[in-house]
């Protein structure tokens, strides 16, 4: 053990594995949308808090007509976008607002010639992404422009769906990197495209849904940040109230990928029980000795593909340094799948291979094909039928 601590410090100073300043400035525009949400009212009646319980914001919104809810979603678009709770066809239509104000903002700060050349480029940046992101038909489920911004994006009808796929990715995903035009299922928008169309290729009748969600702030890059919890248990938070807030009954399975599968583990717990399965991919550890401390009733899935440099990250918990014990191990007690064609840490949602083959099958409850890690059929035990019953 104090060999392998002695590694994780190594690496932490000698391959560039630093802490990342992230700067705590409020963004005015959401402090300014949420302090006018506060004294909202929509025909004489108060809004609910921004804060507020699922059920609460639920209730109010299923009280208003179409037109007073997109009232709201105009007048309070970085409020309502992000409020759990909210019908999904508001939240859209709000982030859709939110998306092309904030990027004619970025626009203008790019012309900002009192900015530094290099600010000045990151908002035009961000001015190209949001842009994106507004393109019509997207749904756009999350949107804060806070910091490095949050993003979450839906694939499918997820009012109808009654199985609903959340991809948790891991660091360096931030609202620039939510998407790519290049190595584009290394971003969270192409894994969940890529899983979405996998799972309709898999099932067609199935009436699923697949969300990208970059809704917690990750790690940058493989620093101190990364090899600790800190990040992971106020992202846990998050997780746990996306969960509880999807609309009807559906099932949840978690994708949780690289750092993502830590914020998975430590939101396990606490999850609703909708949440069937949680998957990990390229996981570091889930800050757990073993599947049954994550207390859940969950089935719990690992799997790492050839080359995947995450293998030599030592599996082990010392000081709040490092995320406990390898979740593809032995021991662990997780249900352990093929990546069978997935190359490296960043190939499980590439077309033909096991790994993205098996992700589907899960998401649209087919377990009975399931290609365990042996190939024999170890991973299936106990699983019947289709729907996993």
């Amino acid at each position: 053990m104090l060999l392998a601590l002695g590694v994780v410090f190594l690496m932490l100073a000698t391959t560039g594995w630093t802490a990342v300043h992230r700067p705590e400035t409020a963004v005015p525009a959401r402090a300014a949308a949420l302090a006018a949400w506060a004294t909202a009212r929509v025909d004489g009646r108060p809004v609910p808090a921004a804060d507020a319980p699922v059920r609460t914001v639920a209730r109010f919104f299923a009280g208003l007509d179409a037109t007073q809810r997109a009232r709201l979603a105009d007048g309070y678009p970085l409020v309502v976008g992000n409020l759990d709770g909210a019908p999904a066809a508001t939240r859209y239509r709000a982030n859709h607002n939110a998306l092309a104000q904030t990027a004619r903002l970025e626009e203008t700060r790019g012309k900002d010639v009192a900015l530094t050349p290099a600010d000045r480029a990151n908002a035009i940046r961000r001015a190209h992404r949001f842009e994106s992101l507004a393109e019509a038909g997207r749904q756009i489920l999350l949107f804060d422009p806070s910091g490095d911004g949050l993003v979450a994006e839906v694939f499918g009808d997820l009012d109808a769906a009654r199985r609903v796929s959340v991809i948790v990715p891991g660091v360096d995903t931030d609202a620039l990197t939510f998407e790519r035009s290049q190595r584009r299922l290394t971003a969270p928008a192409g894994m969940a495209q890529s899983l979405y169309d996998a799972e309709l290729s898999a099932a067609p009748a199935a009436r699923t849904a697949v969300i990208a969600w970059a809704g917690y702030v990750a790690p940058d890059g493989v620093g101190v940040d990364a090899a600790t919890g800190r990040l992971a248990v106020q992202g846990a938070a998050r997780l746990e109230a996306l969960a509880a807030a999807l609309p009807g009954r559906a099932s949840v399975a978690l994708f949780c990928h690289s750092y993502g599968s830590v914020v998975c583990g430590v939101a396990a717990h606490a999850l609703p029980d909708r949440v069937t399965d949680v998957v990990v991919a390229g996981s570091p550890g889930m800050r757990v000795g073993n599947a049954a401390e994550l207390r859940t009733s969950a089935r719990v899935w690992a799997t790492r593909a050839e080359g995947d440099w995450i293998a030599d990250v030592p599996h082990l918990e010392v000081g709040g340094v490092g995320h406990g014990a390898d979740p593809v191990s032995a021991g662990f007690g997780a249900r352990l799948l093929s990546s069978a064609g997935a190359h490296s840490h960043t190939g499980y949602f590439e077309p033909g291979t096991a790994s993205l083959e098996n992700f589907a099958k899960i998401g649209t409850g087919g377990f009975g094909s399931v290609a365990c890690a042996n190939g024999g059929d170890e991973c299936r035990g106990g699983i019947s039928g289709t729907d996993g019953h």
